[in-house]
């Protein structure tokens, strides 16, 4: 008789607080779809996280639908991955009550991002904000993964993640799996096109900067015609992170949409200069994000469509996260339902 192997589970949930990027794209959403072969993976809108900000609530709705429709449209296909909206899974909310309740005050105040984003939000530094880590831990914690991707941004809140599971389970057994830490394959490291020294981020007011999934072409090529390439005297085509920032992000950006190497850009573009360089990168990029956006546009008419994934999503999440919380009622003493 054969073994079925079990695949690990992995999840990651992003916010729906801005629209998603070129870089997002290149350097994280383009490996994802392989993930899906080799792991069972749970994607999610990160809806709950979102509100430590203050929303417009129809913007906050459309870009919950838009992220999912992205999602689809870069290939992560619904029948092999779990899409759902964090919202739509209320044992987020609940067990994120129980493990606040394990968190410690002092863990909570040396969060890092929590400080980063009190100094830009004075005047909104809220509870959420600061129990973020908490629900964050839920969120991982409910589904038992094996495990779970670490961004550099997120590091410590997934180390705090394990620090509050071994807490409770040093409590009352071994309730919570402790997931290893995944470092995904590296995609592209995107950069801002205008300061060539910050990642290409998703904030509204760095719109000049930054390539949106959903662009049209004609944004794209001012955006790339607009870039800032090196005050250097040779204009030469050539990879140099450190002296030439901006050269080098347009010919990362143009390497993994072409498939190209650094070699064979620089000898594409020998002796033409940056003014032949820029248009070229912004064609590349346009056919790149082209059928995404189609798919997307497609996708995003197809509100019945887009509904069945996420109700899908959320009654196979429910179920998972379910058998989780049950669990970690009856250990802390709640009486069942």
């Amino acid at each position: 008789m054969e073994e079925t192997t079990v695949k690990k589970r992995m999840l990651s949930g992003i916010k729906p607080s801005g629209d998603l990027t070129l870089g997002s794209y290149l350097g994280a959403i383009k490996n994802w779809s392989a993930r899906a072969e080799e792991f069972d993976c749970f994607y999610f809108m990160a809806d709950l996280h979102a509100i430590t900000v203050r929303q417009n609530p129809a913007d906050l709705r459309r870009r919950t639908l838009e992220q999912l429709a992205q999602y689809i449209a870069c290939g992560l296909d619904p029948e092999k991955n779990t899409l759902f909206i964090q919202s739509h899974v209320p044992q987020h909310a609940e067990l994120g009550w129980v493990l606040n309740c394990y968190a410690m005050f002092g863990e909570l105040s040396r969060m890092t991002q929590f400080k980063d984003k009190s100094a830009k939000n004075a005047d909104n530094i809220n509870g959420g904000l600061f129990t973020y880590p908490s629900l964050m831990a839920a969120d991982i914690l409910l589904y038992q993964p094996d495990l779970v991707p670490v961004g550099e941004d997120q590091k410590q809140h997934v180390e705090l993640c394990h620090t509050i599971a071994r807490r409770f389970n040093g409590v009352y057994g071994d309730v919570f799996k402790i997931p290893e830490p995944y470092v995904p394959k590296v995609g592209a490291r995107i950069m801002s096109l205008t300061n060539p020294t910050a990642k290409m981020s998703k904030s509204e007011n760095e719109d000049t900067g930054r390539i949106l999934l959903m662009d049209p072409p004609e944004v794209i090529m001012r955006q790339f015609k607009r870039a800032i390439t090196d005050s250097d005297t040779e204009h030469c085509v050539r990879f140099d992170r450190e002296n030439k920032p901006g050269v080098a992000n347009l010919m990362t950006i143009y390497s993994a949409c072409t498939g190209e190497t650094y070699e064979q850009i620089e000898a594409e573009f020998a002796g033409q200069g940056y003014g032949a360089f820029k248009p070229k990168v912004g064609e590349a990029v346009v056919e790149t994000l082209r059928p995404i956006r189609e798919e997307a546009t497609r996708l995003m008419k197809d509100k019945a469509y887009l509904e069945s994934v996420y109700r899908d999503g959320a009654r196979k999440a429910g179920y998972v996260a379910e058998k989780t919380l049950r669990k970690v009622y009856k250990k802390v003493g709640f009486v069942a339902p």
